[in-house]
C-alpha cells in the first residue's frame, strides 16, 4: 500500500499549490492551461491506445461498456456525489464547479495501465516502482488541473485511495484471473487510453463526453479478449 500513500499524498499536494496558485492567474491564462492539459491527455492516451491495440477488442468492450454505464448512469451518479460536496463548499468555490474538477482529476487520475498494474505489483510484489512514477506524473497534473478547476481536484485523491489501494489489496486475487487470459491486461490499458483521449476532449471544450459512463469498459474487456481468444482456438 506504500505507492498508493504516496500516490495519494502527491495528488494532495499538487491539487493544493494548484489552488494557491489559481489565486493570482487571469481566466485566459487558466483557459490555456485547460487546453494545455488537454492536448497532453489526448497524447498520452492515443500513444497508450495505439500499443499493441487489438481494435475490435477494444470497439466491442467500449460499446458494451457504454451500454452498461449508460443503463447504470454511472456518470450522474459520479457528478451527483461531486455535486453534494460542491454545495458544502459552495460559497468558497463560487463558479468553480468542484463537481467537475472530481469528476475530471478521478477518472485521469484512475483510468490507465499504470493504475492497473503499478496496483497490481505494489499488492503482489511489493514493488512501487510504478506507483512512485505514476505520483510524479499525478503530482504535476493535480497541479496544473487544480489551476482551472479548483479543490474538486484535490479531493480527487480519496478516488486513488480506494480504486488503486482495493486493487493493491485484492491483488492476490485479481492478477491469477488476469494472467489466465493473455493479453487481457494490455487491452485494459488501451481502453482506459481511448477513456483518457475523451477526456482530453473534455478539457479543450470539443464536446462534453460521458467518460464515467464508459467504465464498466474496463470490467469487460478481459471477458472480450477471452471470448475472442476462445472462438480463434475453435475455428483453428
Amino acid at each position: 500500500m506504500l505507492g498508493v500513500l504516496v500516490n495519494v499524498v502527491a495528488v494532495l499536494l499538487g491539487g493544493f499549490l494548484g489552488v494557491l496558485f489559481k489565486k493570482g492567474i487571469p481566466q485566459k491564462v487558466e483557459q490555456g492551461v485547460m487546453s494545455a492539459l488537454g492536448l497532453c491527455c489526448m497524447v498520452i492516451g492515443i500513444d497508450g491506445a495505439l500499443n499493441g491495440m487489438d481494435t475490435l477488442v477494444v470497439i466491442v468492450s467500449m460499446v458494451l461498456g457504454a451500454l452498461v454505464g449508460g443503463i447504470l448512469d454511472i456518470d450522474k451518479g459520479v457528478n451527483r456525489l461531486g455535486a453534494w460536496v460542491e454545495h458544502k463548499f459552495q460559497k468558497q468555490q463560487g463558479q468553480v464547479s468542484l463537481a467537475e474538477g472530481f469528476v475530471s482529476a478521478t477518472l485521469l487520475f484512475c483510468v490507465g495501465a499504470m493504475t492497473v498494474v503499478g496496483s497490481l505489483n505494489s499488492g503482489l510484489r511489493g514493488d512501487h516502482t510504478m506507483l512512485f512514477t505514476k505520483s510524479l506524473l499525478d503530482f504535476c497534473s493535480a497541479m496544473m488541473l487544480a489551476v482551472s478547476l479548483g479543490v474538486g481536484v484535490v479531493l480527487s485523491s480519496v478516488s486513488i485511495l480506494v480504486v488503486q489501494g482495493g486493487i493493491a489489496l485484492l491483488a492476490r486475487f485479481i492478477e491469477p484471473l488476469l494472467s489466465a487470459i493473455p493479453n487481457s491486461i494490455e487491452q485494459i490499458s488501451c481502453v482506459g487510453s481511448v477513456m483518457i483521449i475523451a477526456i482530453g476532449l473534455n478539457l479543450i471544450g470539443i464536446c462534453k463526453i460521458k467518460v464515467a459512463n464508459f467504465l464498466p469498459g474496463l470490467l469487460i474487456t478481459p471477458v472480450v479478449v477471452w471470448l475472442f481468444s476462445l472462438v480463434g482456438n475453435l475455428v483453428a
